[in-house]
């Protein structure tokens, strides 16, 4: 019996990637530093709506240009990253979040606004730091189990910090929410400069390098790696609205809670196959995937366990998706540039997010809740069909090859 327990789930590849020296580490600071950013969110939505008297629309224009701002930034600070080391920009950002979140409680309406928006653009660039960091950590062919960590640690962190911040809104007080967010994220910055994680392999020159031209690396390839990024993050933030538009139509809306950890735990358990079986899948045929099972979900009607049993496929996929795509970038970017490269890839998947949500509640607004679920779905697949040439091109061209990339293209055991 034990022995078909270890056939049927594979723990090795997990065990190889976690002796390899400082993953374990950085996998566990993320966790925790992960928790406080992924409540800036919710906890600057109770501030303006709660201390402010503003109404929901004024709250979601700070969330946009917070996060307007770190579309732009995350790029632009993984270039800094490449260039001038991970600890400068670290300090830089680390200090800036201080200020912002020190000052928020504080400020008006009309000066929130572009300091979000400004904090936004020196977020702590924890996300794509942590991935930066495996692909000097971790050799290539190791990789994905290790991606398939980071993003289960991703997922336990949105279940963790969200929550986190909404007890304390609604139990003490907004305004002193947003200091505990605040020093929760400057802690954070801290203990990645203590911890300083490389962001070259040991066998990669360090130091400044010959300047590497976009033509070279922003390939065609790269490009459909990061719009298949931002499609899943799409058909994800449409999904969370759509549930609680699906929920609230049926009268259920008290149950959207455990809908939505059902969805989680779904992702957490598709992150730890993604990583424990014997060949990885390509990142097109992930989202692909994703969005199909999306679709079909609001047929399930509003009842809280059918819901919940309809978006066990469409959760199943998440985690893997976020864990192909982040691998894929860090294959395909040299590593002088791999920093940009990862900042793109946040960028990505931000936008994504961003677009995602406001998607679906246009579409739920006009016609009824279900088709939530269907519209972000099918411009989910809409995109991975856009790019699809593009990987039926590069494997014309790399048919002579001995061995197909595995970040694109299934890979053999």
């Amino acid at each position: 019996m034990a022995r078909e327990v270890r056939t049927v789930v594979n723990l090795k590849p997990y065990r190889e990637a976690l002796a390899l020296p400082g993953l374990r580490s950085l996998l566990l600071v993320s966790v925790l530093a992960r928790m406080p950013l992924t409540a800036t969110g919710v906890t600057l939505t109770f501030y303006v709506v709660l201390d402010l008297g503003r109404g929901y629309g004024a709250a979601g224009l700070v969330g946009a240009a917070s996060t307007i701002g770190a579309a732009l930034g995350s790029p632009l600070l993984g270039r800094l990253v490449d260039r001038r080391g991970l600890r400068p920009v670290l300090l830089l950002t680390t200090v800036a979040e201080g200020l912002f979140w020190a000052a928020a409680p504080t400020l008006s309406y009309p000066v929130l606004l572009p300091a979000a928006f400004l904090a936004g653009l020196l977020a702590l660039p924890v996300f794509s730091v942590v991935r930066q960091s495996i692909a000097a950590l971790v050799p290539a062919e190791r990789r994905r189990p290790a991606y398939a960590l980071d993003s289960m640690s991703v997922e336990l962190s949105f279940m963790v910090g969200p929550a986190f911040a909404v007890a304390l809104a609604t139990t003490v007080t907004p305004r002193l929410t947003l200091w505990a967010v605040g020093a929760g994220i400057v802690a954070a910055g801290i203990c990645f400069w203590l911890l300083d994680p490389p962001t070259r392999a040991a066998d990669e020159p360090a130091g400044p390098q010959r300047a590497v031209s976009r033509r070279e690396w922003l390939t065609p390839r790269l490009l459909a790696v990061l719009a298949v990024s931002l499609a899943a993050t799409l058909v994800l933030g449409g999904t969370d609205v759509a549930v609680v538009a699906v929920l609230r139509a049926g009268g259920e809306v008290g149950w959207t809670g455990a809908v939505l950890a059902a969805w989680a735990v779904a992702s957490l358990v598709g992150g730890f196959a993604y990583g424990a079986v014997r060949r990885s899948f390509p990142p097109l045929a992930l989202v692909a995937a994703l969005s199909l099972t999306t679709i079909p979900v609001g047929l399930g009607g509003s009842h809280w366990w059918l819901l919940s049993l309809a978006l066990i496929p469409t959760g199943a996929l998440c985690a893997p998706t976020i864990a192909a795509t982040s691998d894929a970038v860090s294959r395909l970017a040299p590593p002088g540039v791999r920093g940009m490269a990862m900042g793109l890839h946040g960028s990505a998947v931000t936008v994504g997010i961003a677009l995602g949500a406001p998607l679906a509640g246009a579409v739920i607004d006009a016609s009824a809740p279900a088709w939530g679920f269907v519209v972000t779905g099918v411009i989910g697949l809409l995109v991975a069909l856009a790019v699809l040439p593009v990987e039926l091109r590069h494997r014309r061209h790399s048919a002579p090859a001995a061995t197909p990339e595995p970040e694109l293209a299934p890979a053999t055991p």
